[in-house]
């Protein structure tokens, strides 16, 4: 059989699963068909298999063909496997190819092409990734955010599912809160970002404890940044100061050879939209396989981001940033992030942009990323550029 007619009976097979609404249904029936052999792709020789997959992940490097490979990921039990070994991280590969890649550090050598779609009327935000070098095209979805205004804070809740943003649903990735001015945020992951990570104590921490609770419920929220605006005192019109102390990533993260955390799993409430697909690895212990990577300790200290000082451009009057050509309109939301030295001489590493986002249209904000950021970290972070901070600028 031609390999276009192979993918398209998996990409067939595949959907059918997704367009089950229960995953303990998908992985029952996928189980089923390994165990009775009535798939008819299970009994294919490894070796075999392996070239194949080899080939179709060689030959699929981009979306929307990419698709392939996630529907050879939900095939059987045995394919799974294998996926799970050919398919690279996006820190090697550069490219996004199942959910937990939204979890994962960004490529070391290149900044991941993002962009970000605001809604102003149901205060939604959605992160696509670019299908292409333009600054704009249909990109392909990956995250989605919704504003909540409280009397003394404001939430963002991001989900995996771009109609379903909210903290109770299966697919509840994290979240965003600001202060009361809007001058300090802290991004909470739903998952531990690393063995060993403790979810402070909190009334909706004893409610996810309780047993009464919906097995839909997030497992927690374990904060993981904190994000600073720092107060223009003075009153004078300027770009903006912010910083940010990655808590989940260590400061020798960007150094040569060092180590970002990486998780390899979402919890089983997240994967309800995704059922078959392979972002596992089964270890024995769960609290072990959440991530790979060193924890940070206090001898190491956290990454520190700062955003890089614009210079003033005296013929068009204004502060400038070169975002090399990712950037057409000019906002105080603009910035780029580099990492910060502590307590010695500033590195090459301390000038590569970790971070940049900027205005492209009304609505329209390219964000590019790289190592050891996540897609979800750092989409984080650029929601809260979105505040009116009138005491920051």
């Amino acid at each position: 059989m031609p390999i276009k007619s192979l993918i398209h009976d998996m990409r067939s097979r595949s959907s059918r699963a997704v367009h089950d609404g229960s995953a303990a249904a998908a992985a029952a029936a996928a189980a089923a068909a390994d165990d009775e052999g009535l798939s008819c792709w299970a009994s294919m020789p490894q070796e075999l298999l392996r070239e194949v997959l080899v080939k179709i992940e060689a030959s699929e490097g981009s979306w929307p063909s990419r698709k392939s490979v996630v529907a050879c990921a939900g095939v059987c039990r045995s394919w799974r496997h294998l996926v799970k070994e050919i398919v690279k991280v996006p820190e090697v590969s550069g490219i996004l190819t199942f959910p937990i890649s939204v979890k994962q550090p960004g490529p070391r050598e290149s900044l991941l092409q993002c962009f970000i779609k605001r809604n102003r009327f149901n205060q939604t935000y959605h992160l696509y990734v670019g299908l292409t070098n333009a600054l704009s095209d249909d990109g392909k979805f990956l995250l989605a955010a919704r504003k909540c205004r409280r009397p003394t804070c404001t939430d963002y809740v991001i989900s995996l599912h771009a109609d379903d943003v909210s903290k109770g649903s299966c697919t509840y990735v994290g979240k965003l809160r600001s202060n009361f001015l809007g001058t300090k945020f802290t991004i909470s992951d739903g998952q531990p970002p690393h063995a060993g990570a403790r979810m402070p104590k909190s009334r909706s921490t004893r409610l996810v404890s309780s047993k009464q609770v919906s097995p839909r419920v997030p497992a927690g929220n374990y904060p993981v940044a904190h994000i600073s605006y720092e107060l223009n005192v003075l009153g004078s019109r300027g770009p903006r100061r912010m910083h940010c102390i990655m808590d989940a990533i260590p400061a020798s993260a960007i150094e040569p050879g060092g180590v970002a955390p990486t998780q390899t799993e979402l919890p089983l409430s997240s994967v309800e939209f995704f059922p078959p697909l392979p972002f596992f690895r089964t270890r024995s212990n769960r609290m072990e396989n959440v991530c790979s990577g060193p924890m940070v300790s206090q001898k190491d200290g956290a990454l520190v981001l700062r955003n890089k000082a614009p210079r003033w451009h005296e013929q068009l009057q204004c502060w400038c940033l070169n975002f090399h050509g990712r950037v057409t309109a000019a906002s105080v939301k603009n910035f780029q992030l580099v990492a910060s030295p502590e307590n010695k001489p500033a590195g090459p590493q301390h000038e590569k942009i970790i971070l940049q986002f900027g205005k492209v249209d009304k609505d329209l904000f390219t964000m590019d990323y790289r190592y050891p950021l996540s897609a979800f970290q750092a989409f984080a972070i650029c929601l809260s550029s979105f505040d009116t901070k009138i005491a920051c600028e």
